[in-house]
């Protein structure tokens, strides 16, 4: 089958994410205590994006992110920038299989909608700034769908008179954002979303009690009907992808299970791209893949066979055979290779003091550098 389509992702792909280096959580820590002001925050942040772009643009990635240093949170400072999203301490950390996190979360305290000021969108142009001419920038947001959990809609009656009400103004703000990102010249997009590996942990937990069963079923439709209503419309030339996330923090996972339970309204989705978690058993086999396809010829499904949890590289002869199983139930041309989630995230991993480059078609590249370079440079350790 010939793809005509598809220009992102690339073969070897990145989620987004790096380690935030020590300078950077030092000075969140001291503008969190009042030490240094926000100014004095963003100039080291922003000498700590550049330095990761400039690493990422050596290594030869075609699209590079900005290792999501512009923010404290992968999801809550973007949410929290929306019209309509506010901040409260939720008293509770998130689940995490052997780890604690913060008790930050947000909720409703209006109507949603774009909110033109959004601090996003200034990171973005700076990013856009370091990035060479044949590079690409890769913005990465929350899906809308993680407003839907976590209590984060709770009240939304308060300000609607239907839930529908309340969906279509956040699929129209999330549509605004992202069309606005376009404007300033982003031309690739990437929504993490959770809520999917959520869903596959409910649906089965539910399996034989019917009515919890058909809150996740709900919850599942509601996605699929935000995702591509924010979805119609865009620029043609904008490629928007997502991340199937089953959380990583500290290398722990918050979810587990195969993807037969969503992968029919996965296949519903209006993405250019998804990113799948297949790292470990924990995802169950490559089955679903044919549904999540869906046939598409220009759709490309990102394999996170590579983990960024550990520092032991994987054989090559693995991830060579995982490729040819993954291609029995979709077409080599449609995947892609990417690892499992963000933090050390990219395709370039590190044993023994080498480096290896595995690309879609699994075959073996040059070797070069130190372990401890190569982490510094997809990481940012120092």
């Amino acid at each position: 089958m010939t793809v005509t389509g598809i220009k992102f992702p690339y073969g070897y792909d990145v989620v987004g994410s790096l380690l935030r280096p020590a300078v950077l959580k030092d000075a969140r820590a001291q503008f969190a205590a009042g030490k240094i002001d926000a100014e004095q925050l963003q100039t080291v942040q922003r000498a700590e994006t550049k330095r990761v772009v400039d690493q990422q643009v050596a290594l030869g990635l075609k699209a590079v992110t900005d290792g999501e240093f512009n923010r404290s949170w992968w999801h809550l400072d973007f949410l929290w920038g929306l019209t309509g999203v506010g901040h409260y301490d939720y008293h509770q950390s998130y689940k995490f299989h052997g780890s604690q996190t913060r008790t930050d979360n947000a909720d409703l305290i209006g109507k949603v909608a774009f909110n033109p000021e959004h601090p996003f969108f200034t990171s973005f142009q700076y990013l856009q700034s370091l990035v060479p001419a044949g590079v690409t920038v890769k913005q990465t947001i929350p899906s809308p769908t993680m407003l839907f959990r976590d209590n984060r809609s709770d009240n939304w009656a308060t300000y609607y008179e239907t839930w529908s009400d309340y969906l279509d103004d956040l699929a129209q703000a999330y549509h605004d954002t992202i069309q606005h990102f376009y404007d300033l010249g982003c031309r690739y997009i990437q929504l993490d979303d959770t809520t999917w590996a959520f869903l596959i942990s409910k649906l089965n937990e539910t399996a034989t009690d019917a009515a919890a069963h058909q809150k996740y079923v709900t919850l599942a439709t509601d996605a699929v009907r935000v995702i591509n209503q924010l979805l119609a419309g865009l620029p043609d030339d904008l490629t928007v992808t997502t991340h199937i996330c089953r959380g990583n923090f500290k290398s722990t996972y918050l979810f587990s299970g195969g993807y037969d339970d969503v992968a029919d309204y996965l296949g519903q989705l209006h993405y250019d791209g998804l990113f799948l978690e297949y790292d470990s058993d924990r995802a169950g086999d490559f089955t679903p893949l044919r549904k999540i396809w869906h046939g598409d010829p220009d759709k490309r499904l990102v394999l996170g066979l590579i983990t960024s949890k550990f520092a032991e590289l994987e054989d090559p002869a693995v991830i060579k055979a995982r490729i040819q199983a993954a291609a029995q139930q979709v077409p080599l041309a449609n995947l892609a290779l990417s690892t499992q989630s963000g933090l050390v995230n990219a395709m370039w991993l590190c044993l023994d003091g080498r480096r290896q480059h595995v690309n879609r078609r699994a075959t073996v590249g040059k070797t070069q550098t130190s372990q401890t370079d190569c982490y510094r440079r997809l990481g940012g350790l120092n």
